[in-house]
């Protein structure tokens, strides 16, 4: 026992994981040591204030607490270490180090959450960041400073899709929080990020099913305020990876029960797009300094896009990436920041290509479903269905890595082993420079 520490010994009541105490001058937010009859201590987070009572979300949870027990709260909320230090480290929802490696209590910790970005320093987005996945960098790009999610559901490559645009995309650092992951999940993406030779200039948060719930909503915070410093200070170009933003709502729902709010839709908490807001609004290119882009999953519980989470994440976020069937579908896809990038600091013909191939695949759909009904195909259906087959090859299977200019360059060849120049409908200069005539059979 630590003499010098003020104690509150009134307990009000113990329901689930939360603890409620009679104490003054206390902050929402602030962490606070909760100390058993037995001697056994756990961290806490204080999660509302009324008059003097306040609650507090017991870490390592509300089994074996008794009446007896005692708070003595910290007077600060949640830090995390911030330094060069860090990357390479993977670390806990509690910000303690899983890793094994040198203490790191010695670093400078900063508190997670504050304010988001003053606009005055704001700019523009202007920039992309090339992931060498073709559905991505091609159709929808991702800009620097977007927020976008990866719309999933259960049972789809989803981890995996996220970990290879960590790997490959042309950013200075990356960050990724994980949220409520089984332990085969989370050693897919340490080991695949280790192996790939991007473990030194990442930096892991990292929050398992069987962790404190708790600290499930702590990861975003912690990992986009390391990122937003690696930005602000260093001028870093950061790549925050956060999964799954799902089990994130989840954990808001079940607290929220627990102390008894009301719900809003389907159980959700009615500010649950203010609490997604304020983390995906972390996104930001800086003036005069890096940049923070957002990518996340979120999973849709039974394939529903009007789901609370999926839902009010769409309001916010700048798009989204539909993976559906093992494939980014490129019609459930949209980045409404690519226009700012497309033609300006990509290729000249990439928003012509864009254009054409998806109309092309369009057809392909369409095309596949005469022959389904048995109807007579045309010569031109035909062709549709031969681009169709290819396109899905060479540009939808989440494996296939290749830069912009090589998808590009590989989009004029699936053309021009399809179809005429004159059938394209596109501007005549870029057919002329870029379209190569290939033997094709009518």
């Amino acid at each position: 026992m630590i003499p010098e520490l003020t104690w509150h010994t009134r307990v009000v009541e113990i329901v689930g994981d939360i603890l409620k105490v009679r104490a003054s001058e206390v902050g929402f937010g602030d962490l606070a040591i909760v100390e058993n009859w037995d001697g056994r201590r756990s961290l806490g987070q204080v999660i509302e204030l009324q008059r003097d009572i306040v609650s507090l979300q017991v870490f390592s949870g509300g089994k074996g607490l008794s009446t007896q027990a005692r708070v003595h709260f910290l007077g600060h909320p949640t830090k995390v270490t911030y330094s060069q230090n860090i990357l390479g480290r993977v670390f806990g929802g509690s910000g303690r180090p899983l890793d094994g490696g040198p203490d790191l209590s010695s670093d400078a910790a900063i508190p997670i959450g504050g304010p988001s970005v003053n606009p005055k320093m704001r700019i523009v987005p202007q920039n992309m960041i090339h992931t060498r996945v073709p559905m991505i960098d091609l159709f929808n790009c991702l800009v620097e400073s977007q927020k976008i999610p990866i719309f999933s559901v259960a049972g789809e490559p989803y981890n995996r899709l996220l970990a290879r645009i960590g790997i490959q995309a042309d950013a200075d650092i990356i960050v990724f929080g994980g949220l409520g992951l089984i332990f085969d999940d989370y050693h897919f993406f340490r080991s695949t990020f280790e192996s790939e030779g991007i473990l030194g200039r990442t930096v892991m948060f990292v929050n398992q099913a069987s962790d404190p719930i708790v600290e499930r909503m702590l990861v975003p915070d912690m990992a986009l305020k390391v990122a937003e410093r690696f930005a602000v200070e260093e001028g870093k170009r950061v790549l925050v990876l956060l999964t799954d933003m799902t089990a994130y709502a989840d954990a808001l729902k079940e607290i929220g029960i627990a102390m008894e709010r009301v719900p809003s839709n389907r159980g959700y908490m009615g500010d649950l797009y203010t609490q997604l807001a304020q983390r995906y609004e972390r996104a930001c290119d800086y003036k005069g300094a890096g940049s923070v882009t957002i990518l996340t999953v979120t999973t849709m519980p039974g394939d529903d896009v009007t789901h609370p989470v999926p839902d009010n994440t769409g309001y916010i976020t700048e798009g989204q990436f539909y993976l559906h069937h093992g494939v980014i579908d490129p019609f459930g896809s949209l980045s409404r920041l690519k226009q700012q990038v497309i033609g300006k600091v990509t290729r000249e013909d990439h928003s012509q290509v864009m254009n054409t191939m998806i109309r092309f695949y369009a057809g392909a759909k369409e095309a596949e479903k005469k022959q389904a009904m048995a109807f007579d195909l045309s010569p031109f259906d035909l062709k549709l269905l031969k681009f169709g087959k290819l396109f899905v090859e060479r540009f939808m299977d989440i494996r296939v890595s290749m830069p912009l200019n090589d998808a590009l360059d590989l989009s004029w060849k699936t053309l021009a082993e399809c179809f005429q120049s004159e059938e394209l409908l596109m501007k005549q200069a870029l057919v002329d420079k870029y379209f190569k005539p290939h033997s094709v059979s009518s």
